[in-house]
């Protein structure tokens, strides 16, 4: 049977209202029965009901954490790092519930009493009618990831213009020209701004931005391969290609293996995202790091003391890329 608040009162002899304010550190318990109290709920293995919580508390004790989409255009390594930043945060002081924003007809299930915030990993502005729905219901909330202009919207993103001008303007200083780029999902934001700052990079440094080297991608393994497939076909054929995240570049090198050419001999691969696997391939894939653990665990840091100080701010912080030089770039084969 599971340790409750009245087992607690009574081998500490105060009533179970003592202990609830003692266990939710209210300043209303002094500092030495708190102590006591916390003492004996860990000896006795006592884990907090938030059904029965939020009952006195009038709160649910949910952190929501919705994507864009489950089903295409979030990898496994861009959820996990999300998840993980997040977690590290809330650890037991909250149930974290994961779910995709697409998977909602309506939203009428999303109020305040089925979350105290939410955390948004927003890709698209698809996304907004349900960042409105949160605005009106009162739902603390953050948005990472995606740039949203709203008076009372926290915000926390990478430049990805940035990053993505990094990475082509490292394979122009290796000297390549024919720079070919595999593009994300469509209506993504983050596949406007990471083919910006291609487009940027080769415009600064003089080369051409040729239409049939921009291929479309869906942010997947296969999207990759498919992608580059086509590349492949092209005369004369690109001798590098940006790939505007690690999934799409893991099946770019597999359909450049394919045909029996070499990476990075024949066509340089450069990723974005810096994924979990990509020190870990053959060759390491040079690649942008994101930090999307660092932006999840900072927007859930503000999100708890905004739900804490009942404040909504307007902040809006970017944190840099870096790139990551690894083993996939070398300069172009003598033609």
């Amino acid at each position: 049977m599971s340790v409750t608040i009245k087992d607690i009162a009574r081998l500490a002899q105060v009533s179970h209202t003592t202990v609830s304010r003692a266990l939710n550190d209210s300043p209303l318990i002094n500092s030495e029965t708190k102590e006591k109290i916390k003492q004996i709920a860990e000896e006795m293995g006592y884990t907090p009901n938030f059904s029965a919580k939020s009952l006195v508390m009038d709160r649910s004790y949910n952190i929501g954490l919705f994507f864009s989409t489950l089903a295409t255009g979030t990898s496994a390594g861009f959820f996990y790092e999300t998840v993980r930043g997040v977690n590290s945060v809330i650890k037991e002081g909250y149930n974290m519930v994961v779910r995709g924003i697409d998977d909602y007809e309506h939203f009428r299930s999303i109020h305040r009493k089925s979350f105290d915030g939410v955390i948004v990993m927003s890709q698209s502005s698809k996304d907004d009618p349900f960042l409105r729905h949160l605005g009106e219901a009162g739902i603390p909330h953050i948005v990472l990831n995606r740039r949203v202009d709203a008076p009372k919207g926290m915000n926390i993103l990478s430049d990805d213009c940035q990053g993505a001008y990094k990475a082509v303007e490292h394979l122009i200083r290796h000297g390549h020209r024919r720079i070919a780029i595999i593009e994300g999902k469509e209506g993504f934001q983050s596949t406007a701004e990471r083919k910006e700052g291609y487009l940027k990079a080769m415009t600064d440094h003089g080369i051409p931005c040729e239409p049939e080297y921009q291929a479309k991608g869906n942010y997947d393994l296969k999207s990759g391969y498919n992608a580059m497939r086509k590349l492949l076909k092209l005369e004369p054929r690109p001798t590098a290609v940006f790939c505007q995240n690690d999934d799409m570049a893991v099946g770019a090198m597999k359909a450049i293996a394919e045909e029996r050419l070499d990476v990075p001999g024949d066509i340089s691969v450069v990723g974005f995202d810096d994924s979990m696997f990509s020190a870990f391939l053959s060759p390491a894939l040079t690649t942008v790091k994101r930090p999307i653990e660092e932006i999840s665990r900072q927007g859930a840091m503000l999100l708890l003391e905004s739900i804490e100080n009942k404040q909504h701010t307007g902040d809006i912080i970017h944190l840099n890329t870096e790139l990551v030089v690894r083993e996939s770039v070398r300069k172009p084969p003598a033609q």
